[in-house]
């Protein structure tokens, strides 16, 4: 998946690209199965989606568990599929292919690098793996910082010396997983999706594209143009409120924004919405509150911070994460420079609004059982 952290690489100051947009819970399809294998990276319960995974036979299970940390989502993909793009569309058209040939179909050939892509080809066809092709992929973790899964780096090259084994079970997990739960959670979540584009697409017609992605992205600022000839904008329910924008060809850019409302959980049937829980959660500790203060003042870049709370880097990044999932700070990125960081006043007000609102109604809940 892309992350903020690598924008401010795409960032242009030529030409604004044109926007398309697009539609469908394919996407939310494979974006949840990303963030139930990821909790702690998207400030879920880890317990609740250990349950939903526990739903899926012991088999397939093990195989999403040892591959999900490495799969790319396959966007680009899933942009080429027929409408409605939900669930079951992907279940077909991934179908449709060899077994073989889809574990290569599922990679972004644009969010990889060619030394990547020759390990990959290299490893199907000799069925092998050898300690190159592992000293290659952990280098490129390095890269994205994410050696930390360099561990389990093995693993995942064993399943690519099974490549038809491999596209035949992962199928069955996808088809698994539909039954067990996203065939329920698509109900949910496709009016909320069609309700976000409708409203962005509104967004569009009164606002520049540098301001409508910053409302749409909940808070990050692109100083310079996006490098892409196209952007097309997607609605996405899981990712909220982090974006999500591979390029899926050249000079074509998605861009996932995240809509789901602040009175909705990610969990279904959860009756304190995440956006209010993740907010006061945030401002529950002291040193983030320091950091708001000092960004309610001026924008400031980690560094920045670092140097003014006298913390170590890693320490400020952990609570700018914090805050940012929370919705509570602006992302000020420029071309090649640091991320700077800004209070978001706003969200502050809405957070404060959202906790009356749901306390209300909370009351009024229980006046009525009584």
């Amino acid at each position: 998946m892309s992350t903020e952290q690598q924008l401010s690489e795409r960032i242009d100051s030529t030409t604004e690209p044109r926007v398309s947009w697009d539609i469908g819970t394919a996407y939310d399809f494979f974006l949840s199965l990303e963030i139930l294998h990821n909790p702690d990276d998207y400030s879920l319960r880890p317990s609740w989606a250990a349950g939903v995974r526990s739903r899926l036979p012991p088999e397939e299970r093990k195989l999403l568990e040892d591959i999900a940390h490495f799969l790319w989502l396959p966007i680009h993909w899933i942009y080429k599929l027929p409408a409605p793009k939900d669930a079951s569309t992907a279940i077909w058209g991934l179908r449709q292919v060899p077994a073989a040939q889809r574990p290569v179909m599922l990679v972004n050939p644009c969010e990889i690098t060619a030394d990547i892509s020759q390990v990959f080809n290299k490893v199907m066809e000799t069925r092998s793996w050898d300690q190159h092709d592992l000293d290659v992929l952990k280098g490129e973790f390095c890269k994205y910082h994410k050696i930390h899964l360099a561990k389990d780096l093995p693993v995942y090259l064993d399943w690519w010396t099974r490549p038809e084994e491999l596209g035949e079970l992962y199928l069955s997990a996808l088809e698994s997983y539909y039954q067990a739960f996203f065939e329920e959670e698509e109900k949910r979540i496709a009016p909320v999706l069609k309700e976000g584009l409708e409203e962005a697409q509104e967004m569009a017609k009164r606002m520049p594209l540098s301001q409508l992605l910053t409302e749409l992205s909940q808070g990050v600022h692109f100083e310079q143009h996006l490098k892409c000839d196209e952007i097309i904008l997607i609605p996405g329910y899981w990712n909220t409120p982090l974006v999500v924008f591979p390029t899926i060809a050249e000079g074509q850019m998605a861009f996932i924004y995240g809509v789901r409302p602040a009175d909705m959980s990610l969990m279904p049937g959860e009756p304190v919405p995440d956006t209010l829980l993740r907010g006061l959660k945030a401002l529950a500790d002291p040193t983030r509150l320091r950091i708001l203060r000092y960004l309610q003042q001026e924008s400031l870049t980690p560094a920045n911070l670092s140097r003014k709370l006298r913390l170590r880097p890693p320490t400020v990044t952990h609570h700018l994460t914090a805050l940012r999932m929370a919705g509570l700070v602006h992302i000020i990125l420029e071309e090649g420079g640091e991320k700077q960081y800004a209070a978001r006043l706003e969200a502050i007000n809405g957070m404060c609004s959202a906790l009356e609102s749901y306390l209300r109604s909370s009351s009024s809940s229980e006046s009525e059982e009584n």
